[in-house]
């Protein structure tokens, strides 16, 4: 029996010896097993007689992975050639002579699937079955025959997003992500390939011919495939026919064996065994590790505690201990030992040769000197401070004698005299003292016979401006967190009451400090991650209590993080504080009186200002590692 072979590729080709030899054994074997076929058979009488064509059994859809469809045709037998294209939104499956019964040509509503595939119709015209698939949206379709059954996948195509924006970013990470997770991507050059019925030998050397790889298969790799693939990447294809008869596949550089799974993974078992028994009849080598930049006894734990190794359990004190276990994929062999000595600080390891080399290596990654880096910071507190003060003294006096008797005027009855003028202030509000000096005044007196004025205008005004500058710096190591503090304590009484009801006086202290608390990390890229605390307290005033002063402490603190570049200089913190007051001290009614209204009245201003800020500089000292 003749079997059909058809065969399409997206390049023409000459077929190599060995597929060519494949075909002809395919033309001229016949199985007892065959389904009939389309092909013509020659008649007793000389004519042909054509065979009876494969018909429809069933047309079923599904969902896919990844959201596609997948529709599978199942035929009553394995002589079925289906066609299948693409007609703008459609994909068109033409069956050849096979026919669709009654009972199955039909059209069918998929969209609640979810897929690009919204309905499904399938028909019978005159040259035989039809099954016509209408899409919405991008696609790619692929079909493939496995046995009696035909199947074909619709995947959706991804949208194209523009470059730039930050849409097109979360889409392709997404796209990506997904991409990965849902199936590997094929990079192969796209084939196509319709085979009936062809040994599998064969087509994995028409694979090779496709790649340019070297495509060894076992002598059991045996079994003919059928299937169709359109525009599918070369190595997707192998993937598909690997799979589809139970094969894997191990690459080595451009050559690429094929063989069952049962077999490689048999090959892989025996190789390790192998591989395992030959460590075991090793002779064991020891070697002696000096620790230079960590503890012996903390790296040995490390290594025993890690999860996997060989060695378990924990080492006694006082020198170190050695471990045993049964494990062999972790850092040491089952016959493995590793010992830790305080006193010298090292490590003692006796194993295989492989296995103390990688300890070595390990050993260099773990005791290696950690970066330092300097951290300088500066605090800066300015200050500018403002005060105005006017006012005005004010006194008027006088006598006469009239129908035998006395009259007096003055500032105040206390200043009233007999047989002389009054002298007294009518207003006192001069300038106030400012920082304990006194105001500048002008005065003026005006006497007479039986009458006085005096007049007394006073003025001061301040200003100041200061600069408190911290510069605490500190050195440190990676990933450490180091304080330095700077200040005083400043003592106070308080009281303690007994149980007796007895009162005794104790003195208790308060920090003013300057402190810097930092942890740096330093990151690959040579930048600086700074976890950081910085304070800086004053004693501002005392308040008085019946026991005695209170100090209060004027608090500045900070708390934060902050990645700052290698020796750059940022600003973490910043306070600004402004205050202004106006006051008016004046007589009513009369301090009201245009002009003259100045002298029974007293004007005041202060205005302060305070700004704290806080400056950060970090600087990475990279220091050299000494090898063992």
């Amino acid at each position: 029996m003749m079997r059909d072979i058809r065969m399409q590729s997206s390049k023409k080709r000459r077929l190599g010896p060995v597929l060519l030899a494949g075909l002809i054994c395919s033309f001229g074997v016949a199985t007892a097993d065959a389904a009939p076929q389309t092909a013509l058979q020659p008649a007793p009488g000389g004519s042909a007689v054509a065979q009876t064509p494969a018909s429809v059994t069933n047309i079923d859809f599904k969902r896919s992975e990844g959201g596609g469809g997948k529709l599978v045709v199942s035929f009553n037998g394995e002589g079925a050639a289906p066609d299948l294209r693409n007609q703008g939104n459609s994909v068109v499956v033409d069956l050849g002579r096979s026919a669709i019964p009654a009972s199955l040509a039909r059209s069918l509503n998929v969209a609640d699937f979810a897929t690009p595939v919204q309905n499904i119709d399938s028909r019978n015209d005159a040259t035989g079955g039809q099954i016509v698939l209408g899409t919405n949206g991008a696609f790619e379709s692929m079909a493939y025959q496995r046995g009696r059954e035909y199947i074909v996948e619709i995947m959706p195509r991804a949208p194209q997003v523009a470059q730039g924006g930050l849409s097109s970013t979360i889409a392709g990470t997404a796209q990506a992500v997904a991409g990965n997770a849902e199936r590997r991507a094929y990079r192969g050059r796209p084939v196509n390939f319709n085979f009936q019925d062809v040994p599998v030998r064969t087509v994995l050397q028409l694979l090779a011919e496709e790649s340019g790889l070297n495509i060894v298969a076992s002598d059991t790799v045996a079994g003919n495939i059928t299937l169709r693939l359109v525009n599918v990447p070369w190595d997707q294809a192998l993937d598909i026919i690997l799979q589809s008869k139970g094969l894997d596949k191990r690459r080595n550089g451009s050559v690429v064996w094929v063989a069952p799974q049962a077999e490689i993974a048999k090959y892989e078992q025996d190789k390790e065994d192998a591989r395992i028994n030959l460590e075991n009849r090793q002779e064991m080598i020891t070697e002696y590790f000096r620790i230079n930049y960590h503890s012996a006894s903390a790296i040995f734990k490390a290594l025993t505690e890690a999860k996997g190794i060989g060695n378990s359990g924990n080492s006694g004190q006082g020198g170190g201990g050695n471990q045993q276990g049964a494990g062999e994929n972790g850092f040491l062999s089952p016959r493995g030992r590793i010992v830790a000595d305080e006193r010298t600080n090292t490590l003692m390891i006796s194993d295989i040769p492989k296995k103390v080399e990688a300890m070595r290596q390990l050993i260099n990654e773990i005791d290696r000197p950690v970066d330092q880096v300097v951290i300088e910071s500066r605090i800066v507190i300015a200050t500018e401070t403002y005060a105005r003060d006017l006012g005005a003294r004010f006194g008027v006096g006088g006598r006469s004698d009239r129908s035998n008797g006395t009259h007096m005027i003055s500032g105040n009855l206390g200043s009233n005299t007999d047989g002389a003028t009054p002298r007294g202030l009518v207003f006192n509000l001069p300038a106030a003292p400012v920082s304990g000096i006194s105001a500048a005044g002008l005065a003026y007196t005006l006497l007479g016979n039986n009458f006085n004025l005096d007049v007394e205008l006073s003025a001061m005004q301040e200003q100041q401006r200061g600069e408190v500058i911290s510069n605490p710096r500190i050195l440190t190591t990676n990933q450490r967190e180091s304080v330095i503090q700077q200040g005083r304590e400043i003592g106070y009484v308080t009281v303690t009451a007994s149980t007796g009801g007895i009162v005794t006086p104790t003195v208790a202290f308060k920090d003013v400090l300057l402190e810097l608390r930092v942890t740096p990390t330093i990151t690959n890229d040579d930048r600086v991650f700074l976890s950081m605390k910085v304070s800086k307290n004053e004693l501002d005033s005392w308040l008085n209590t019946s026991i005695g002063q209170v100090p209060i402490i004027a608090k500045r603190q900070i708390d934060t993080a902050a990645l700052i570049e290698n020796g750059q200089t940022v600003v973490i913190g910043g306070v600004y504080e402004f205050k202004d007051q106006d006051a008016i001290r004046k007589v009513p009614f009369l301090a009201d009186i245009p002009i003259i209204g100045n002298l029974f009245k007293n004007k005041s201003r202060n205005s302060d200002k305070v700004e704290l800020l806080i400056f950060m500089t970090p600087k990475i000292l990279r220091v050299q590692q000494q090898r063992h």
